[in-house]
């Protein structure tokens, strides 16, 4: 944990880094370095993310009740937003607001790609996964996933 809240450069090097291969996207691997878990955030996720060449960051997804950023800090990347592309380099930031355009991103330079992520951590998410037809309940901390075929509507 860091002593109030601050982490230093040199600290934040000395990190190692956490391999995450998302459930619903094995070309999806991040290379992780929590530093709001180390700061003693709780309502709010701050990872410094690290995405080899051809990778990419996620399955294509929106949250209902979490805003997300990304800042990119070094590298290149395309960024999907719904249907469309963009391309983002150094300096850059998107704002993922909740119930907003699915995203995901995928670096398409010959560095690493490296960025500031953020978002809330709310007690209750639903996560959609539109082009693999998924949905996800996320409930303190625990997460479930479902094939929207399943799903079915409530009278009113």
């Amino acid at each position: 944990m860091a002593e109030n809240g601050i982490l230093k450069a040199a600290t934040i090097d000395k990190l190692p880094e956490k391999r995450f291969v998302h459930p619903f996207n094995a070309k999806a691997i991040r290379h992780t370095r929590s530093l709001g878990d180390l700061a003693g955030l709780s309502t709010l996720g701050l990872h410094l993310v690290r995405i080899e060449p051809g990778d990419e960051t996620t399955q294509h997804h929106n949250h209902e009740y979490s805003d997300e950023f990304v800042y990119i800090l070094s590298g290149s990347c395309t960024l999907y937003l719904d249907d469309d592309e963009h391309p983002l380099a150094a300096g850059d930031f998107v704002g993922f607001p909740a119930r907003g355009a699915y995203h995901s991103m995928k670096n398409t330079g010959d560095d690493d790609l490296v960025y500031l992520m953020g978002g809330g951590r709310p007690e209750v998410d639903v996560g959609n996964y539109p082009r693999i037809k998924r949905r996800i309940y996320i409930l303190s901390g625990q997460r479930e996933s479902v094939e929207t075929r399943h799903l079915e509507p409530l009278a009113k």
